[in-house]
C-alpha cells in the first residue's frame, strides 16, 4: 500500500469514528500528518508505512506539540524492518506511542482498546494488581505458592502485587490460575504514560532569527513562545493568564504561505487555537479562517486584548 493510500484510509477511519479531522499538513519537513479530534480527546497523527522512518526529532517535535495543544501524539504505521506491527499491541517510538492501523481501527471505530505493548525484552501486559491481590487472597494462596506455580520469585509476584506489568506468558497462567480477567488496558489517549519510555520533555529549538521580530512581540505582551522545527506553524504561543492559545506563522506572502495558513486554518479548528501568519504586506485579511497580520502592524501591539481583537476580527474564533 501506497503511503498517500494509507494516509486517505487512516483519515477515513478517524472521520468514520466521529473525529473532525484537519486537512492533511502536505509540507516538508513536517513532524504530523493530521490532527482530529472527538469530543474531548485530541491526537496528532503520523502516519508512516514502516515506523523506523520516524526519527527522534520528529518524535520529540511531536511531544513538544502534544504538551502545548492539549493532545496525544500518536503514530500509526505498518511494519518495522521486515516485520508487520502485531494487532492488539501498542509499541513506542521515541517516546511516542505506535499503533497498526488494525489497531488503532479496533480502539477507535469499535472502541476495544489495546492491552499489550512492546518493550524491550518482549511483549507486556498492565496488571491490575488490586484485582491480582484480591484473587489470590480469596484463593486463601500464599505469596510463595503462587510464586511456584509461575515459576518465579517470591519477590516478583509481590512486585506484581505492587503494580509491575507482567509479561503476556505470565499475564495469561495468573489469568488462568484465577480464572478471572486481571489485565487492564493501555491508556492510549493519555500518551500511555504508565508503560512508555520515562523521557522528559524535550527543550524547544531555537527561534529562527529571522521571527525575532513575532517572537519579540508576543513575548512582550505576555505570551509564553514555543518554537518549531518541523510543523507548518512557525510558534505554538500560550498565554496562561487569558488561557489563549496561538499557531503563528511568518514569511512573504507566497503560495507556499497561503498553502501553510490554510493547513493552520484546519489544525487550529481542530486543536481549538487561533492561528495568526505574520506577512511583509497582505492583500486580505485572513486565508480560510487564519488572520493575515502586517509586520508594521504586528510591531506596534501593545497588548494582549489588542492582539486578541486584531486575530478574532479577522481571522476565525476557536469552536
Amino acid at each position: 500500500m501506497s503511503r498517500s493510500a494509507l494516509v486517505e484510509n487512516v483519515t477515513a477511519m478517524l472521520e468514520d469514528a466521529g473525529f473532525l479531522v484537519s486537512d492533511r499538513c502536505a509540507i516538508r519537513p513536517k513532524s504530523f500528518d493530521v490532527a482530529a479530534r472527538r469530543g474531548e480527546d485530541t491526537v496528532l497523527v503520523k502516519i508512516l508505512g514502516n515506523i523506523d522512518a520516524f526519527d527522534g526529532h520528529t518524535g520529540a517535535e511531536m511531544r513538544r506539540l502534544g504538551e502545548y495543544l492539549r493532545a496525544t501524539p500518536l503514530v500509526i504505521g505498518l511494519r518495522t524492518r521486515d516485520e508487520e506491527l502485531k494487532p492488539g499491541v501498542v509499541y513506542f517510538r521515541h517516546g511516542v506511542p505506535v499503533l497498526s492501523p488494525d489497531t488503532a481501527m479496533d480502539f477507535f471505530l469499535e472502541e476495544v482498546p489495546p492491552l499489550i505493548y512492546a518493550a524491550p525484552g518482549g511483549l507486556y501486559v498492565n496488571i491490575d494488581s488490586d484485582v491480582l491481590a484480591d484473587a489470590r487472597q480469596n484463593e486463601d494462596m500464599s505469596l510463595g505458592k503462587l510464586a511456584k506455580e509461575l515459576g518465579v520469585s517470591r519477590r516478583t509476584v509481590s512486585k506484581y502485587e505492587d503494580g509491575m506489568d507482567a509479561s503476556v506468558e505470565v499475564a495469561a497462567e495468573l489469568e488462568e490460575i484465577f480464572d478471572a480477567p486481571l489485565t487492564s488496558p493501555v491508556q492510549v489517549l493519555e500518551g500511555a504514560e504508565e508503560v512508555r519510555d520515562d523521557d522528559t520533555m524535550p527543550d524547544d529549538p531555537e527561534a529562527d532569527p529571522d521571527d525575532e521580530l513575532v517572537v519579540t512581540v508576543l513575548q512582550r505582551v505576555g505570551f509564553d513562545v514555543h518554537p518549531t522545527n518541523r510543523a507548518p506553524f512557525k510558534t505554538v504561543s500560550e498565554n496562561q493568564r487569558r488561557h489563549d492559545r496561538v499557531l503563528t506563522g511568518h514569511s512573504e506572502l507566497t503560495e507556499a504561505a497561503e498553502k501553510r495558513a490554510r493547513i493552520m486554518a484546519s489544525v487550529g479548528k481542530v486543536t481549538r487555537t487561533r492561528a495568526v501568519y505574520v506577512v511583509d504586506r497582505a492583500t486580505r485579511d485572513s486565508l480560510e479562517g487564519t488572520a493575515l497580520v502586517e509586520e508594521s502592524e504586528m510591531e506596534g501591539i501593545e497588548d494582549a486584548d489588542e492582539l486578541r481583537d486584531m486575530i478574532r476580527d479577522r481571522g476565525e474564533e476557536p469552536a
